[in-house]
């Protein structure tokens, strides 16, 4: 009886942390937040307007990832501002010519993108461990290198960029939770389930592409 109320005390306290976590959350973190899920959603509708917000939910990420010793994560939030400008170009120019199709990649060449950034990731999770203070440095390192290719492919409207996010994301929830940003580890949650519904929306579009 003693062990379950211990057990049952430890839950409602773990609860009760989250709860006043959520209600200390930052407003730069509710920021990012609301304008990652609106990202993810316009883009899931393929709308050029979403990289406005991924630039302005990665400009907060690169501070609130540096001020939370996620010098990976610092990095990569660099690269999603950079790949935003990059996609609203490239999205911008194909909406004034005609609308960009929705692409495939083979299997070769998700075959040479996983192996290398397996390698990568590897190698970075093994440097920032022994040389750096870097918090959970192999699963920053796996989000931060698979990410980079995801994010690329999205920009190209390749239509497997979504399976990889299920992955990312789902890996990326226990790495914010572990730095008590439980707020951004809900919003990995969400985009989980937004990356499943884009996958099927790509799908459909790419499906009746290539039966016109």
């Amino acid at each position: 009886m003693f062990q379950k109320y211990c057990e049952l005390y430890t839950v409602n306290k773990t609860l009760e942390n989250i709860i006043l976590a959520f209600l200390e959350t930052s407003l730069a973190e509710w920021t990012a937040v609301l304008a990652g899920i609106l990202y993810v959603i316009l883009i899931s509708y393929r709308m050029i307007s979403a990289w406005f917000f991924a630039l302005v939910s990665a400009l907060v990420y690169v501070y609130l990832c540096y001020t939370s010793n996620l010098f990976l994560e610092t990095g990569l939030q660099f690269f999603y501002v950079i790949m935003a400008i990059y996609g609203w170009f490239k999205w911008n120019k194909e909406s004034s010519e005609k609308e960009g199709l929705i692409t495939r990649w083979t299997i070769k060449a998700h075959a040479i993108n996983i192996s290398l950034s397996t390698f990568l990731f590897l190698s970075l999770g093994f440097v920032f461990d022994n040389y750096t203070s870097q918090a959970n440095p192999y699963t920053d390192a796996f989000s931060t290198v698979f990410s980079l290719g995801a994010t690329y492919m999205v920009t190209k409207k390749v239509l497997e960029n979504w399976i990889y996010w299920v992955v990312i994301d789902a890996v990326c929830i226990y790495l914010f939770a572990s730095r008590e940003l439980y707020l951004t580890a809900v919003l990995f949650f969400i985009y989980t389930l937004i990356a499943l519904f884009g996958y099927f929306q790509w799908r459909r579009k790419f499906i009746s592409q290539t039966i016109l």
